[in-house]
């Protein structure tokens, strides 16, 4: 289980990297943002030349990254809460700009969610949003596993998607919602040094389980 769940985050930032490589195709001097960025250093591997890259989170964990990963040309570590939507200021999107979310809505309440997106929709136009998402019955599973052994006890509500674009694009007339497959959306994971057993679990976390990438397009 924990090798599948290596699987699992590799091909978590496999995805995202299709979705920013995607944009900055036709938007060069795009920004990429990385929000609840941790240690990620994804906006690196994108980097272009061109690109400009902000790596937003809490103010004690952007202390922990100056000190292990400094900022580099053309990028900024900014300590915010995401909640805030002061950090607006501090995005230069005069390029467009591309936003990433790995691993952290999960821990949002819906409604926080909801008005972060519909805000970034009008701030932000002609942009792009891509972030991981599950069903509830993935967030119970997490509840029993890895919250478990990482002995986190004070998160007792999830953000869930079951059917991305039937259950968001009424948010806002400014979004355009697809997704895809986690798991196998971008990836058929049929090489050979793939087992069949981890092909099973990965059909079941993108059907059973709903593990999907989500992607909304910020409408101009």
């Amino acid at each position: 289980m924990y090798r599948f769940g290596y699987l699992e985050v590799a091909m978590r930032q496999n995805d995202f990297a299709e979705e920013i490589k995607d944009y900055l195709k036709d938007h060069p001097n795009a920004a990429v943002v990385n929000l609840g960025c941790g240690l990620d250093d994804s906006g690196r591997k994108c980097d272009n030349g061109t690109c400009k890259i902000y790596n937003l989170d809490f103010p004690d964990v952007i202390a922990v990254r100056n000190e292990l990963l400094p900022a580099g040309e053309r990028e900024e570590n900014v300590a915010c809460d995401l909640n805030d939507t002061s950090w607006f200021e501090k995005i230069d999107a005069s390029g467009g700009a591309v936003f990433f979310v790995s691993g952290v809505f999960y821990y949002f309440f819906t409604e926080q969610v909801k008005t972060l997106v519909c805000e970034m929709a009008k701030t932000f136009p002609g942009g792009k949003l891509v972030f991981d998402a599950a069903n509830k019955k993935a967030g119970k599973l997490l509840r029993k596993t890895w919250l478990k052994v990482a002995k986190i006890k004070n998160v007792g509500s999830y953000f869930a998607v079951s059917k991305a674009k039937k259950d968001l694009s009424p948010w806002s007339e400014k979004i355009e919602v697809s997704s895809r497959g986690y798991m196998l959306g971008y990836n058929d994971l049929k090489d050979p040094s793939v087992s069949k057993l981890f092909r099973f679990m990965a059909k079941l976390g993108d059907g059973f389980m709903k593990m999907q990438i989500v992607r909304i397009d910020f409408k101009k």
